[in-house]
Formats: structure tokens, C-alpha cells, sequence
């Protein structure tokens, strides 16, 4: 693609500064749930459904839209997924009852679900030689963004209160504005790109066995982060602790996960791909168990512990998705959406029936039985091709 070097380097910076802005909303919803919660009067077994259903918008749809991005040139995933998660996000806490929260986070949701696998793709196709670096970078701005968001949407709830929340759309809205000049239009680059037929693309992906044994390992990963980041903020609470504390331990979790993300590509250089998928899979283990017996006793210790795993389950990702792609070049958006979208909805799913035993037997039980699935699962990185 000859579109010059300037040029691809502008549309990759903007391509991150709307991740960075999609995922502070994304961020929003885990640590101001709980008081959504108790304004709107439901439990957390329900609001445990309800942001997996949100995920599920958000995630399992993400290999569909990216089936359409492969097949046009079009900037229209882009800019409409940060449109829509603009507008619908900040929406939630304003919502007078279940239906209406629903459907703001559904419709808030599909816009990640449309973001995603097209700016991902887009990532590769303007990065040339220099994927691996530029797709950390991406993937840890984003993680950044949602970083922030559990502790923008906190301070703001404590200070002026959950409404307010509503007024951050001006921020998404005017960056997804700015997208449209700076990202370049592909049809002037390139042709228009073969079509491929929806049954075959997706034949290919699921029946080929490198990919199924990464959208596993992504599965794990995305386990431990997924359960941490919904089920911690309902024991926080419970332990009395202020809405700030929250969204602060979310933001370190989720930051120290981008450091991750962008120290990925150094790490594969030095270790090599599948030590470092071995020791993001494994190490959550100890860390967690650690994690159980300090949180009441020693809780600065167990803030410290909470981080690492934040670091270390994000430290194969990008390695993950350049890897993934490169086993299927030709799908580089739905291959996005089933690494970066399906894997994380799949195990968003099994989060609203994880609530209701966490709220049964315990939180902290729930989590270090869960950590010790991905150290038994990285039994498959041994099969993963490194040519």
C-alpha cells in the first residue's frame, strides 16, 4: 500500500487516540456498577449479567463486523463504533430503570463490537515491517484508555455525581471528528478487496488449529481479567471503601496491563514468544492465591499483587494477535475480532453465572479456583508453530 510515510504514521496515531477514547468508556461501567446498583435497586448476581451481556455486545460480535470490514474500504466501523460508544456509554448511570440501562449499554456496547477488529486491521495494513511494535502500542493505549475510564468514571460519581458522567460524550464525539480527516481513506491506496464469502472465511478460521489454540490461550487470559475487574469492586464495596479506592485499584489493574502491552514486543525479543505466553499464564497463579491470603491483613501487599497480575496477563497479548494474523493474513479484521472480541464475550458469558457462585461462596475463593485454569491450559502454547 503506497500511501507514504507521514501519512500512515498520522492515521495510526489517530487510530489510537480514538482506542485510547473508546476504552475510557469502555472502563466506565465496573466501578460505578455497584452504585448503579444500589440507586436502581438489583443485586450483584444481576448485575453480574448485565455487564455480561454488555461484553457480549461488545465481544462476540466483533469476528461478524470484522467479515465486513475485510470486504470494503470504508472508514464506517471506526468512526460509528466510537460514535455509538460516545454517546450511550456516559447514557448508563442516567438510566431510570433496568430496560432503559440495558439498552444504553447494549447500544454503547455494539460500538466497541464495531470499532475494534476494523482499527485493528487498519493498525496492520498502515504499520508495513513494523507490526509487532506499532499493534503494542495500539493495544496498550487502549488498555491506558480503559485504565482510565474505571477512574475517571469514580472521581467524577464521588465529586459531582453519577449523572455527570453523561457530559463526557463531547470528548468521544470530538475525536471521532477528527478521525475523519486524519485517517486516510484506503480506496485511495488500494483496490477494492476480493470478496470473501462469510461461510469460508469463518471455515478457515475455526478449522485451522493454530488459531484455536491461540483464541484458547486468549480465552484464559481474558478469564483472570475479565473476573478480577467485575467481581473485586463488589467485595471493595462490601469492605466499605470508597468509590475513588475502587476505580483507583481498576485503573492500576488495568494501567500496569498496558505497561504490559507495551513491553510485550521487548520481552518476545529477549524470551521469545512462548516463554512469555508460559509465564502470562502461570504466574497468576501464586500471585492470586497471595492475593487471598493478604487483602484483609495486609491490603497495600495485596494492591501491590493485584497490579502484577493487571501486568502480567496483558504481557502476551499483542504477541497473540500479530501472531494470529500472521497465520491468516488474509482475515486480518476477523481474526481481531475472534482474538481481541469473541474470546473475551465467550468467557463474559460464563461472568453471569460466576457471579452467582461468587456471591454464594466467596469472591476470593471464586478467583484463585479461576487462576488455576489458565496455568492447566498453557499445557496447548507447546503446540503453537513459532514459524
Amino acid at each position: 500500500m503506497d500511501i507514504g510515510i507521514r501519512k500512515a504514521k498520522n492515521a495510526i496515531i489517530w487510530l489510537c487516540a480514538a482506542h485510547l477514547v473508546c476504552d475510557i468508556y469502555t472502563g466506565f461501567l465496573n466501578p460505578i456498577m455497584p452504585f448503579i446498583a444500589a440507586k436502581l435497586g438489583f443485586s450483584m448476581a444481576i448485575a453480574a449479567i448485565i455487564i455480561s451481556i454488555s461484553h457480549i455486545c461488545s465481544s462476540m460480535l466483533q469476528p461478524i463486523f470484522g467479515f465486513f470490514a475485510d470486504n470494503i474500504l470504508h472508514r464506517f466501523f471506526i468512526f460509528w463504533g466510537l460514535i455509538l460508544v460516545s454517546i450511550f456509554i456516559p447514557l448508563t448511570p442516567n438510566a431510570p430503570n433496568i430496560p432503559l440501562l440495558l439498552l444504553f449499554m447494549i447500544l454503547g456496547s455494539l460500538g466497541g463490537s464495531f470499532f475494534h477488529p476494523q482499527s485493528i486491521g487498519f493498525v496492520n495494513k498502515f504499520s508495513g515491517e513494523n507490526c509487532t511494535n506499532n499493534m503494542g502500542t495500539f493495544i496498550s493505549i487502549g488498555s491506558v484508555g480503559f485504565a482510565f475510564g474505571p477512574l475517571i468514571a469514580a472521581l467524577i460519581t464521588q465529586i459531582l455525581g453519577l449523572h455527570f458522567i453523561s457530559w463526557t460524550s463531547i470528548i468521544g464525539l470530538t475525536v471521532a471528528g477528527l478521525m475523519f480527516f486524519f485517517v486516510p481513506k484506503l480506496s485511495k491506496y488500494e483496490k477494492k478487496p476480493k470478496h470473501k464469502k462469510f461461510a469460508e472465511s469463518f471455515k478457515d478460521i475455526i478449522c485451522c488449529k493454530q488459531m484455536n489454540y491461540l483464541m484458547l490461550i486468549a480465552m484464559m487470559k481474558s478469564l483472570i481479567t475479565n473476573s478480577c475487574s467485575i467481581l473485586l469492586p463488589f467485595l471493595w464495596k462490601d469492605m466499605g471503601y470508597a468509590p475513588s479506592y475502587i476505580g483507583i485499584a481498576l485503573f492500576l489493574f488495568v494501567f500496569s496491563g498496558a505497561i504490559g502491552s507495551f513491553l510485550s514486543p521487548k520481552a518476545e525479543a529477549k524470551f521469545g514468544s512462548k516463554p512469555v505466553i508460559y509465564f502470562s499464564m502461570w504466574a497468576t497463579l501464586p500471585m492470586m492465591i497471595t492475593f487471598a491470603v493478604t487483602y484483609k491483613t495486609h491490603p497495600i501487599l495485596s494492591m501491590l499483587i493485584f497490579v502484577a497480575i493487571g501486568f502480567t496477563t496483558m504481557l502476551a497479548q499483542p504477541i497473540i494477535m500479530v501472531w494470529a494474523q500472521k497465520i491468516l493474513p488474509q482475515y486480518k479484521s476477523i481474526v481481531a475480532g475472534f482474538i481481541n472480541g469473541f474470546c473475551w464475550g465467550t468467557v463474559a458469558l460464563c461472568m453471569s453465572v460466576l457471579g452467582t457462585i461468587a456471591q454464594n461462596y466467596g469472591i476470593v475463593l471464586v478467583l484463585v479456583i479461576l487462576s488455576t485454569i489458565p496455568a492447566i491450559f498453557s499445557y496447548f502454547v507447546k503446540f503453537l508453530k513459532e514459524e
